[in-house]
């Protein structure tokens, strides 16, 4: 007991140590993950040989997230995907399993081991590239939708790869048997009854014919289908009389463990079917409870099995042959980049997109760890053969978060869609448009159901593709280029609507937009406070926060709910909003670019002394009611 809470307060202090620096300097916590197991493995030698039973137990990571992001996906758009599905991910994977074999065959490997190194290197990291696309807010672009389609297809093919590597075997004589439970076997789960069970399933699968398989997993898909559309709500129900919170933990927990494990026992991808599962969810009134569920136990485990990866670097390994190795890594990356390159040509993914495209898919990922140890129990690779091939593999994910930062600095010398043409504007209107997301498809409505007439601009091509089936005009085009402000009518235009989704891009256009024309006047989207201020100070004349007008409704029905008449919450409502209003435009002026709000002591008095303000204008207006002070200042309860 004391060497597990020896090794667990090890894990635990180097991640505390590694990743706040990391995220820092702006590295991304993936790579303060890999830098604390190497601190603590190969250059401490802190952890040793449990890093692998632990890597096993921290692999769960990557099917929680899997989950996490099938509830995000509705089937629908699941289905739009086939063509990316099929074309990129598919393409990918069968133009880089063909590249690589080809190149290690030239080398002198035999036929069977090159397509086994071909399957290897193949597939890249789920865990590092989604976890840093989520970090940098690039899954949904266009780019980040691109490269989720490949890892979905990635985790699909394993099945098949991992059937065929027994196939690939080659007689080395007695090299590779006797060998001890290696990395791709499922850790036991005990010795009793539960270890024998799995064991008798496992041969009874094994068993069956072809087609006896395909039914099983026909069968397993419907399970999961079924499960999580009628059984989900009466558990949940069930559980819930416990009046106990932790409960809906333990049932999601049970939800997605099994759906792994019966995926597991019929021989297929764990991480696909707790993927399945959560798209089946994806409607249902439990998503986000389920995934609020998760969300610690996901990024915990995740977290580990980068630390994990990072322990597992072998430096002896690379000493014996560093050439080799770094020939092979940096092969394996431009060989996959060149390939992810041209795909993204063919299937038109275009300028910041393609460059992420690109650069997030050129390593090789933990899947790779699997197939390798299969191909060493099943007689396909030797020792030094796997030694090698997981260096690799390790070192590649290692580089992935490098690549992300090049990634960044190409991105910020093109703006996205840089390829894409843009669309010859030929109307002018009184109202510009900027960004049709969900902020700006409203008011785009309500001021054609007004009778205005709109120019509205936006460079997602396929956000401009879906509207246009509904029959809104958007043109394509990205909305700080002076040259299509000016196509729109910039110059003579009296309103412009800034609803771009970069902060950035939208204080640069509003910038751009007071010098074009001092007198149009300016409606900005802010995010928060310190984005207000920096749309503030570009010129922006009214600034509307994201959330603040639905919290203000929300505050109002709350106040009805407690007592308060309809035309008292009205009242206090608008008190509020007058009184932020003011502070806000005050606070502007103390703000200080590139200060943190904490560190300013100007910002923070002022700050206080408004919400005194706040609090005093409102007992005065509503404080003769003993109930209503109560309320307002937390002193007891209004009903």
């Amino acid at each position: 007991m004391e060497s597990f809470l020896f090794q667990a307060a090890i894990y635990l202090g180097a991640a505390t140590l590694c990743v706040p620096l990391a995220v820092r300097f702006g590295l991304g916590s993936v790579l303060g993950y890999l830098v604390a197991g190497i601190l603590i493995g190969p250059v401490t030698g802190l952890v040793g040989s449990e890093t692998v039973t632990l890597q096993h137990f921290a692999e769960f990571g990557v099917v929680m997230m899997l989950f996490v992001i099938g509830l995000e996906l509705e089937p629908r758009a699941l289905w739009e995907m086939r063509v990316r599905l099929l074309g990129l991910g598919l393409g990918q994977v069968l133009l880089t399993t063909g590249l690589v074999t080809v190149t290690a065959a030239w080398f002198g490997l035999q036929l069977p081991v090159a397509i086994a190194i071909g399957m290897v290197f193949a597939l890249s990291s789920t865990a590092i590239v989604m976890q840093t696309l989520d970090e940098k807010a690039l899954t949904s672009t266009r780019g980040g939708r691109s490269t989720f389609s490949v890892l979905l297809t990635q985790d699909i093919v394993v099945i098949p790869m991992l059937a065929i590597m027994p196939l690939l075997a080659i007689d080395y004589g007695s090299a590779a048997t006797g060998k001890a439970e290696t990395e791709g076997e499922p850790a036991a789960v005990g010795d009793g009854e539960s270890a024998t069970m799995v064991a008798d399933v496992t041969s009874w699968v094994d068993a069956l014919p072809g087609w006896g398989v395909g039914l099983l997993t026909i069968g397993a898909v419907a399970v999961i289908i079924l499960g999580g559309t009628f059984l989900t709500r009466p558990v949940f129900n069930f559980a819930g009389r416990a009046r106990l919170r932790e409960m809906h933990t333990v049932v999601t927990l049970l939800f997605v463990i099994g759906v792994a494990v019966m995926m597991s026992l019929i021989g297929l991808s764990p991480a696909l079917g707790t993927f399945l599962a959560g798209v089946v969810l994806a409607n249902s009134e439990f998503r986000h409870e389920l995934e609020a569920d998760i969300e610690p136990f996901k990024g915990l485990l995740l977290g580990l099995f980068f630390i994990t990866v990072g322990a597992g670097i072998s430096f002896e390994t690379f000493a014996s042959a560093p050439l080799i190795v770094l020939g092979i890594v940096l092969g394996v990356m431009l060989v996959k980049g060149a390939i992810l390159y041209v795909l993204a040509l063919v299937f038109r993914v275009k300028g910041r997109d393609r460059i992420l495209f690109t650069l997030s898919l050129a390593q090789a990922g933990e899947f790779g760890f699997v197939l390798v140890s299969v191909g060493v129990q099943d007689g396909v690779f030797t020792d030094r053969v796997s030694s090698i091939l997981l260096l690799a593999v390790a070192l590649s994910m290692l580089l992935t978060p490098f690549l992300f930062i090049v990634y960044e600095k190409l991105a910020a010398r093109q703006p996205a869609g840089e390829d894409v043409p843009d669309d010859k504007i030929d109307e002018r209107a009184e109202v510009i448009i900027a960004g049709v997301g969900r902020f700006g498809q409203v008011v785009h409505r309500m001021l054609q159901g007004a009778g205005l007439r709109t120019v509205v601009l936006d460079r997602d091509i396929e956000t401009i593709q879906l509207l246009r089936q509904f029959g809104i005009k958007t043109y394509m085009g990205d909305p700080t280029r002076p040259e299509l402000l000016e196509a729109a009518g910039l110059k003579t235009a009296k309103i412009l609507v800034v609803a771009v989704d970069s902060r950035a891009d939208a204080v640069k256009l509003v910038k751009l937009a007071k010098k074009a024309n001092p007198e149009i006047h300016i409606v900005a989207r802010a995010y928060d406070r310190v984005h207000v201020y920096e749309l503030y100070r570009a010129g922006a004349d009214q600034i509307v926060r994201e959330m603040f007008d639905s919290s203000l409704r929300v505050g109002r029905y709350v106040l009805e709910q407690m007592g308060w008449s309809e035309t008292e919450a009205h009242e206090a409502r608008e008190t509020f909003f007058r009184h932020d209003r003011e502070a806000m435009l005050n606070l502007a002026k103390v703000w200080k670019p590139g200060v943190s709000i904490k560190d300013n002591p100007e910002y923070t008095e002022q700050a206080r002394a408004y919400n005194k303000d706040l609090e005093s204008a409102l007992l005065t207006r509503f404080g003769e009611d003993p109930a209503t002070a109560d309320a307002l200042t937390g002193n007891g309860d209004a009903t």
